[in-house]
Formats: C-alpha cells, sequence, structure tokens
C-alpha cells in the first residue's frame, strides 16, 4: 500500500527546517501534502528560505533566467514517453521533409539568430540514442563520420562557441559517464530531469515511461551521480502530474538533494507540471493541479534548502500564476527564448522577456539574465568549468556578479572575429560564381541555395541585387529556396500554424433599432454571433474533456424577433460522441453562420464541439 500521508505535523517540519535541520521522507512526504493553513504556511517558510539564499548569493531580490535558442537537433529517440509530443518516427520525418538530424549549417542559421537577439544560450535537445531503434538514425550518422549521436552533440557544441560565442547546454538524455568526460570540454553545463523515482512508472504497463528504457529511474540516477563525479554543474528536476504518488515526489526530492550533497553539482531544480499534449497516449489526463503543483515548489525548496536553485518555466503556467509561484520559493524561471519555440511544449509559447520582467517586478523582484551555468560555479571555473570554455565563458560574464553580461551579444554581421567579412565575402563571391544570371533569373540552383542560407543566418547581410535573385528564384533554385524557409520556420517558431476565427458581418445590414428583415441583425444578434464563434472555435487543451457546459442564454430564437430558428441536419458530437443537432440563434441571413450545437440526450446543453 502506497504511502500517501504524514504522520508529522506541518509546523514541526517547518520549525526543523527553518532552524537549518536536515528533512527526513515523513518531513517531506508532509510538505508535499500540505493543504488549507498548512498550505500558506509551507508557502511562506519557502519564500522566507528562498530570500535567505539569495541574500547570502549576493543577489537579494533578484530572480534568473537564460536567454537562449531552443535546437531540437533530432526529434528521432528510442523511448516511448506517453505523455511527449516532440519526437516523430522516420515515416513522419519524411512526410514533413524534415531532416534526420539538423544540419551544422540549419543549427547556425537559427543560433545566428539568437545571438542577433541577444541569447548567450544554445539548448541542444534530442531524443534519446535514435540511432539504437531507427536505421535511418544509424545510417545518417555513418554518412556524415559519427560514431553515435552524442559524438554528433559535442561536434555541433563546439561548433556553435566557434561560430558565434554562444555558450551550448547539452540536454541528450542518458550519458555514460566516459560520455560525460568526452562533452565536458564542449558546454559549461549539461543537464537531463530525473522526472521521478517510481518504479511503477516505468515497470507496469500502461504507465508513462513503460516501454522507455531510458526512463529507468536507477539509469537517470547513475547519469545524475556520474555528473557530479566529472564536476559537471547539471540541471535536473521532477515532473508533477504524471500519475507519480506523493510518496514518489518526496523521494525524487531527497533522491536530489542526497546528489547534491554527495558533489555539489546540481546548479538547479526544476519543478515542473504536466501539461497534457494532444494526440499522445496521456492526452485526456488532467494537466497538474495548481495549488498542487506550487504546493510541491514550495516543498522542493523547503527539502533543497535555501542555496539551490529553484526553476519553474514560465510558459508552463499562465501569466496571472507566476506571482503564486514566486510566493512558493522560485528563484530562476530557466531559459526564455526571443526565437525559438519550445519545442517540446509548442502549445506553450514563451512569454516575452519584458513582459515576464514586468511579471516578476509585480511580485516584488528584479529579472537578471544568467549564463547556462548559475554564477556559483562561474565563480569558481577552474573547478566546475573545463579549460577549453574558459575563454568564451569570460566574454560573457559579468566578473563581479557572475551573471551575464548586461551588454547584448554582438550580432552576426557586426561580430567579424565570429564570421568574418572575408568569410562573408567568399560566400558572396561563390555563390555569384555559382549563379548565372539571365534575364535576372538564377539559373544555378547551387547559387539559390547559398544566397537563401546566408539570408537565413542574417537577413541584412544581402544586397538588393541578392534579393531579387532569391526573388526570381525558379525550378530547382525555387525549391531550394523554399526548403531553406520552410527548415527557418520549422526550427524557430515551431510546427504550429495559427488561424483566427471570425465572422464576417456587413454593416449595411445593422439596425440599431432592431432588425425587422432575415438580411438584417442588431446588437442583440451580434453578440448571440459572437458567442457562437467562441464556442465554435478551437478549445483550449483543458477544454478536451467535459465538453458539454451550461447554456450561457437560449439560442433556439432570436431575441429580437422572437422568430423560430430552424433546426438543421442532426449528426455526431464529434467530441463527446453523442447525437446532436445545430440550431440558429438568429434567423438565417447572408453571412450568417453562428450555430450553437446541441446534444439530443442533453438539450439544454450546448455541446463545444466545431460546428
Amino acid at each position: 500500500m502506497p504511502v500517501t500521508s504524514a504522520s508529522v505535523s506541518v509546523r514541526d517540519v517547518l520549525t526543523r527546517a527553518s532552524a537549518g535541520e536536515r528533512l527526513s521522507f515523513e518531513d517531506a512526504l508532509a510538505l508535499v501534502t500540505a493543504s488549507g493553513d498548512d498550505r500558506e504556511r509551507v508557502f511562506a517558510a519557502a519564500a522566507a528560505l528562498r530570500d535567505e539564499g539569495l541574500a547570502a548569493a549576493g543577489r537579494p531580490g533578484v530572480i534568473t533566467y537564460s536567454r537562449k535558442v531552443f535546437v531540437p537537433l533530432t526529434t528521432l529517440c528510442r523511448d516511448r514517453c506517453h505523455y511527449c509530443i516532440f519526437v516523430d518516427t522516420p515515416g513522419q520525418l519524411q512526410r514533413l521533409r524534415k531532416p534526420v538530424f539538423m544540419s551544422p549549417e540549419q543549427v547556425l542559421q537559427v543560433v545566428r539568430q539568437g545571438q542577433a537577439l541577444g541569447c548567450k544560450e544554445a539548448l541542444l535537445t534530442l531524443g534519446d540514442r535514435p540511432e539504437e531503434r531507427w536505421p535511418d538514425a544509424r545510417a545518417w550518422l555513418d554518412e556524415h563520420g559519427f560514431a553515435s549521436t552524442l559524438d554528433y552533440v559535442g561536434h555541433i557544441a563546439r561548433l556553435i562557441t566557434a561560430e558565434t560565442g554562444m555558450l551550448a547546454h547539452l540536454n541528450p538524455g542518458v550519458m555514460s559517464d566516459a560520455e560525460l568526460r568526452t562533452l565536458r570540454p564542449a558546454a559549461p553545463s549539461m543537464g537531463m530531469m530525473l522526472e521521478t523515482t517510481s518504479r511503477r512508472l516505468f515497470e507496469e504497463p500502461g504507465q508513462p515511461h513503460y516501454g522507455s528504457p531510458d526512463k529507468d529511474p536507477a539509469v537517470r540516477l547513475r547519469v545524475i551521480e556520474d555528473a557530479g563525479a566529472a564536476r559537471i554543474p547539471f540541471t535536473t528536476g521532477i515532473l508533477v502530474g504524471i500519475g507519480e504518488t506523493p510518496a514518489d515526489r518526496a523521494e525524487s526530492l531527497l533522491a536530489l538533494r542526497d546528489a547534491q550533497e554527495r558533489h555539489g553539482h546540481v546548479q538547479e531544480v526544476i519543478v515542473q507540471n504536466f501539461r497534457a499534449k494532444p494526440r499522445t497516449a496521456m492526452q485526456d489526463v488532467p494537466d497538474a493541479d495548481l495549488l498542487e503543483y506550487a504546493t510541491v515548489v514550495a516543498a522542493a525548496r523547503l527539502v533543497l534548502g535555501p542555496r539551490m536553485r529553484v526553476q519553474v518555466p514560465p510558459n508552463l503556467s499562465d501569466a496571472g500564476e507566476l506571482e503564486l509561484l514566486v510566493g512558493a520559493g522560485i528563484d530562476d524561471w530557466g531559459g526564455v527564448s526571443p526565437l525559438t519555440a519550445d519545442h517540446v511544449n509548442p502549445e506553450r509559447p514563451w512569454p516575452h522577456v519584458d513582459e515576464l520582467a514586468a511579471r516578476t517586478a509585480a511580485a516584488g523582484f528584479e529579472l537578471r539574465e544568467r549564463l547556462t551555468a548559475h554564477p556559483e560555479y562561474l565563480a569558481d571555473l577552474d573547478r566546475w568549468v573545463d579549460p577549453a570554455l574558459h575563454d568564451a565563458v569570460a566574454a560573457l560574464v559579468d566578473p563581479a556578479s557572475h551573471l551575464a553580461r548586461p551588454a547584448p551579444a554582438a550580432s552576426p554581421s557586426s561580430s567579424p572575429s565570429r564570421h568574418s567579412a572575408a568569410d562573408s565575402a567568399s560566400d558572396s563571391r561563390d555563390s555569384r560564381a555559382e549563379s548565372a544570371i539571365e534575364g535576372g533569373i538564377a539559373v544555378a540552383t547551387g547559387g539559390v541555395r547559398r544566397l537563401a542560407e546566408r539570408a537565413a543566418a542574417d537577413p541584412a547581410g544581402l544586397d538588393d541585387h541578392e534579393w531579387v535573385e532569391l526573388l526570381e528564384a525558379t525550378g530547382d533554385g525555387l525549391e531550394e529556396l523554399v526548403r531553406t524557409a520552410d527548415d527557418l520556420r520549422r526550427y524557430t517558431v515551431g510546427e504550429a500554424v495559427s488561424i483566427v476565427v471570425n465572422r464576417n458581418l456587413t454593416t449595411s445590414g445593422f439596425r440599431a433599432a432592431g432588425a425587422t428583415a432575415p438580411d438584417e441583425f442588431d446588437l442583440a444578434d451580434a453578440a448571440a454571433i459572437a458567442r457562437s464563434t467562441r464556442r465554435s472555435s478551437a478549445p483550449p487543451r483543458s477544454a478536451y474533456r467535459g465538453c458539454c457546459r451550461p447554456p450561457r442564454t437560449p439560442a433556439a430564437t432570436s431575441r429580437s424577433s422572437g422568430r423560430s430558428a430552424p433546426r438543421l441536419p442532426a449528426s455526431t458530437c464529434t467530441r463527446c460522441g453523442r447525437r446532436t443537432s445545430t440550431t440558429s440563434p438568429i434567423a438565417p441571413a447572408s453571412g450568417s453562420t453562428a450555430r450553437s450545437r446541441r446534444c439530443e440526450r442533453r438539450a439544454s446543453t450546448p455541446c463545444r464541439a466545431r460546428a
């Protein structure tokens, strides 16, 4: 029988935590299960402990973040996590025209754009060891001369720093001790979520980690231990809401605390809330409850102590919820990108940095930028960062605070040491040499491809003549242009395509005094159309369940004229499976499409399925 409640009082636990005592499993369980007034006490104690730690670190009242670009090096993976929408199969890659791995050129296109926006971190995220499941991945690596995916990760990380001066943060999944040590000279920090210590979620069929060899808690804990032995500043954390018990949460926090006490390398612990994704096995699992999630955040602070950096991802909570999380004791927002999507959570865009700063200020704190490794580790470079990276770190770090230098990073076009004017000129000469212009049309595909790649990396670097070459591309050249543009879209804003659901109303049909003819409408009719538009547009993820809700207004008759609305043919609700009929809230008029579907079994409750 799993343990779900503690036998100690929250008041006693908070007394011990305030005195700096090491908390037990029972103590941690009492914290993660706190509710009511006890929960408020836990929040207050966590916030006070966070403030104590920031003061000791010399930055009181500061919450940090890292300005980054997200580089999804490959979306192939050997695991089958039931909540993941990041991964693809080779067949899906082919249909989407996505490469098996991002090429170095594609990576640099994205990274240089991020550098121009002041980014200093390149987050390399990818699936675990795809070559051990997919022959396509093995074939690509062999063709390009790499022994493994991790070999390619190291190559790309070194390339990014050499070409742009930015620092890589590696998140490639499970690594051996030897692999960690091999990658250490390529990046000042690495990371891998523990997620949970629950073996049930890994071993039991139907659970989220079943069938995913890299999600074995013992394997993941070993990686965290090995990273400590290799003196690598390491980011890890837990997931809240994937089916774990309160005892699992308490045990996971204690495991991370123990690893930190042994090695001192856990630079931050992420407490991440589960968000269900469509088209996954867990799409109908409720999102993590906000108060329950915030309670685990506060418990993490109290278990891990004042010197640990506790992070929550700001894009996975609504803007109005961030102040609650600050009050629960966090002191870091993690990576935020002004350019790229969160490819792991594509439905949750990053907040704008200015907006995040305003929200942080509203909670009483100042937002400051840090580098991939936290200040405490950059203050002791010889111990924590490989000598190969010392110069790159020194170029970006503020020597006093060991946060990021306030000045933005130089753009590619103004940084000759990284991408010299001579290199650009050489690229331009090669492009012109390979492109013959007849009547203003580029007839050599290579010229268009090189121009498109340069435009993707540095749009301001092309002159008018070169833009004309791109605009007039045809045939194979046009295909290369489209492919480059598609890759740029994919690796920056992501795969999501947005739409706006609207209704067009002709002003000539508006009657302020009330509609009297079928092709007229008044304010009441316009309001009914707006409500129908809101109901028929795609609902948020939280509305995937319980689609039938009480109506806001009667929809069977027009409120202005009392005319009966015509009944349309019945169909099936695409969400709840019930037989539905459709009624129009106003008499049919030219351009009017406002409708409200109703389930026949519950005629008073409109179904929120799309019309």
